[in-house]
């Protein structure tokens, strides 16, 4: 049995349009030691939509997945921030209300025969590594050190009371120590946990894209050449509507955008040939 063991939130993305985060899981996982426990048919987090419609439907849900994983005796673990994010408040709400609690309790154990009582925690795959793992083990492991200057991106949605872990809220340094503990050169910028506008994309398109614009061309004016994001749904607008955002905000925004899992994968020796394909785009991009 592995030394460290999750119950395992994918999220949406991650199992649908971004097979890339889930093999950069599995991965990462071996080389370190974690055991990630599948959460059998467990629901969508509603990504701060549902709610907009019936909160009280989306903490149901969130509290159906909390509840498989108090039955397993193990906390929650997600590589996307606005799973992170948006299931840490509705945590917080079941934890805080106990009327809501009973309310939703009931709806469990009539349906499925599970409770939420409170006992799991919301973790995200940065704050795993750096309280639980350990920098200093995460920097033995590295096999491919990365040698270009990264920034990271937190998200918005991650940084709240509650959903961050031990990091500061308002000026969170994880990412940054992980990226250096990869051999890495941490890019500190003003935007790296401003919101880029999702899914605002699906109704206010300029707006989000000159969201988008201004976290990227930020990252740039301060010396990245590689964007990595904590956040999959982020990532969309990062990375696929780049160029876009480029040129709905006349800004360089111009840069690889990856995934958080995929640059702890590259460094320590999973999937070479896509990390050579990273160097290669670092190169050709330019700065």
């Amino acid at each position: 049995m592995a030394k460290n063991r999750y119950a395992y939130f994918p999220g949406c993305v991650t199992l649908n349009s971004a097979r890339e985060v889930q093999d950069a899981m599995l991965a990462l996982a071996r080389a370190l030691d974690i055991e990630l426990v599948p959460l059998n048919g467990a629901s969508c987090c509603g990504a701060g939509v549902i709610k907009q419609a019936n909160w009280e439907l989306q903490i149901a849900l969130n509290a159906r997945t909390f509840a498989q994983a108090e039955a397993q005796g193990l906390d929650v673990l997600t590589p996307c921030a606005s799973c992170q994010g948006n299931m840490s408040e509705d945590f917080i709400k079941l934890a805080t209300d106990v009327d809501l609690r009973e309310r939703v309790n009931e709806q469990l154990e009539s349906i499925c025969g599970l409770r939420f009582e409170g006992t799991m925690k919301m973790r995200h795959l940065l704050h795993v590594l750096v309280e639980d793992i350990g920098l200093d083990v995460v920097s033995a492991a590295v096999k491919n050190p990365i040698d270009f200057p990264v920034a990271g991106y937190y998200g918005s949605v991650m940084q709240q009371d509650g959903a961050c872990g031990e990091d500061d809220i308002y000026d969170p340094h994880y990412f940054e120590d992980l990226i250096e503990a990869l051999g890495g050169q941490a890019v500190n910028y003003d935007s790296k946990a401003k919101s880029v506008g999702f899914p605002s994309l699906l109704s206010e398109e300029s707006s989000a894209l000159k969201m988008t614009a201004s976290v990227l061309s930020d990252a740039k004016s301060e010396g990245a050449r590689v964007m990595a994001s904590a956040c999959p749904l982020s990532h969309i607008n990062l990375d696929s509507y780049q160029v876009k955002a480029g040129r709905v905000s006349g800004s360089d925004v111009e840069m690889p955008a990856i995934h958080l899992p995929e640059l702890i994968a590259f460094a320590l020796g999973a999937y070479n040939d896509r990390y050579a394909q990273l160097k290669t785009r670092v190169l050709v991009m330019g700065n």
